[in-house]
């Protein structure tokens, strides 16, 4: 088994050799069998293992599961998740609460350690399983896909290979391995349909699997096809959005000519809506998704909220658009002179430098501008913008509310909200790409603080 796994990771490209990778590891063969791959492959790997609080058993089983990594020479780590509060308090089944505690352990055991990938142990049969769950509860073509090799820095290194053949290994090689009781617990969905309506398939099909599994890649492959053509309708349709600062809301909201939408079929136009929504991190479900193109196409204004609430898509007679509603924390800080200031979390740097002041000028709304070093006030430093700021901008007799400024700068209300303004202890010096305050004039020859503003990718 081991030539075919390494041959399937490095043709697929799905591991880093070069980076640590974290194994999401229970003790189960799937998991037992994947880190052993991994390790004797070569690979570094880390074992990242969650207690889910519903078995007393499980404390044992989770030092038998380090005493493992141990013997092998693997770092181990471990977490705890109360699964039943977590299942109680977002009312969803414990086999939904414990994956949701899986992977929020997992991102954070990742984020600490650094690692290139995370690995989890899904097989094939896991894949014609899910296929199984999302037929009955009624999805489309993505849901009949199943379980994606590769989601983000998730990968799953055992899809081609069968639960037997994981069993096997673990057999041949004398691995210590344990079997968690929730696999034969007929309450739970999976399970079910492993030991009642699996065997029920094999009776009508002996190669039900292999069927199972032609469909979710035919599934797959028609997937990506309408998503690329939704895609490529989206971008032909987008309107740029806050002009040269684009950038500060790129991920948190987009707008496209509805008119250009409407000549999309009704399956690609709900395949752009959902493809727009989850671009600004939501996801429209099947009944979102057809109020949303009914609107759309009726063109009254109108929207619709995601589930969770951060994220909603609107719709009016010219427009479509999928923005991120959730507030942006209020945010200040010291400007770094000289030096460059970056926010890695709304994508910006600020880079301030003393310099004479060179010949000409700058637009009123450059992402450059020039302070004269002698009228700031003491220490500067860059905050968002607040109601009641005011400025007065170069050539201006008289000060204006700073929130007029950026709306005749064209810049949406997440824009404004991101906008860091350059500030001493008397306000605002200056909103990048809106314009400079009259006070910090800069006269050609005189010494000046250059300042630039710009996207970090």
């Amino acid at each position: 088994m081991l030539p075919r796994f390494l041959e399937h990771v490095r043709s697929k490209g799905l591991i880093d050799a070069a980076k640590p990778t974290l194994v999401g590891y229970s003790g189960g063969p799937d998991s037992t069998c994947l880190l052993h791959l991994m390790h004797v492959g070569g690979f570094d790997v880390i074992a990242a293992h969650l207690h889910h609080g519903q078995r007393e058993e499980a404390d044992k089983e989770m030092s038998l599961c380090e005493a493992f990594c141990n013997e092998l020479g693997v770092p181990f780590l471990s977490g705890r998740a109360d699964v039943p509060r977590i299942a109680a308090s977002l009312k969803v089944g414990l086999e939904e609460a414990g994956r949701m505690a899986r992977y929020d352990f997992f991102d954070s055991a990742a984020n600490a350690t650094e690692v290139g990938a995370i690995a989890t142990a899904h097989t094939r049969d896991d894949q014609v399983e899910t296929v199984l769950l999302n037929l009955v509860r009624g999805t489309g073509l993505t849901g009949l896909a199943g379980i994606p090799e590769r989601r983000g820095r998730i990968v799953r290194p055992l899809l081609p290979f069968s639960r037997s053949e994981t069993q096997a290994y673990c057999k041949e090689h004398g691995l210590w391995t344990h079997d968690d009781p929730a696999n034969t617990d007929l309450s739970f969905s999976r399970a079910r349909v492993r030991h009642e309506v699996s065997p029920a398939l094999r009776h009508i099909n002996e190669d039900y699997a292999e069927a199972i599994l032609r469909l979710s890649e035919i599934a797959k492959s028609e997937d990506e096809f309408l998503n690329g053509m939704a895609a490529a309708a989206l971008e032909k349709s987008e309107i740029s959005l806050n002009g040269e600062l684009n950038f500060l809301t790129r991920d948190n909201e987009i707008t496209f000519n509805r008119d250009l939408l409407l000549h999309l079929p009704s399956v690609l136009l709900k395949r752009a809506l959902r493809l727009a929504t989850l671009a600004v991190g939501g996801a429209l479900d099947h009944n979102q998704t057809t109020i949303a193109e009914l609107g759309c196409r009726t063109g009254r204004p109108g929207s619709i909220t995601c589930e969770g609430g951060d994220v909603r898509i609107e719709w009016s007679a010219n427009e479509v658009t999928a923005r991120l509603t959730k507030p942006t924390p209020p945010f200040r800080s010291n400007l770094t002179v000289p030096g460059e200031t970056i926010s890695d979390e709304m994508n910006w740097a600020l880079t301030a430098e003393y310099a004479p002041m060179p010949r000409g000028s700058l637009p009123r709304a450059s992402l450059e501008a020039y302070l004269a070093a002698t009228t700031t006030k003491g220490l500067l430093y860059f905050r968002n913008w607040k109601p009641g700021d005011e400025m007065r901008p170069l050539g201006f007799s008289g000060r204006r509310k700073l929130a007029d400024l950026m709306s005749e700068a064209s810049l949406t209300a997440n824009a404004k909200a991101r906008l860091p303004l350059v500030c001493d202890m008397l306000g605002p010096l200056w909103a990048p790409g809106v314009c400079v305050d009259e006070r910090c004039r800069a006269e050609e020859g005189s010494k000046v603080l250059s300042l630039s503003f710009r996207a970090l990718v």
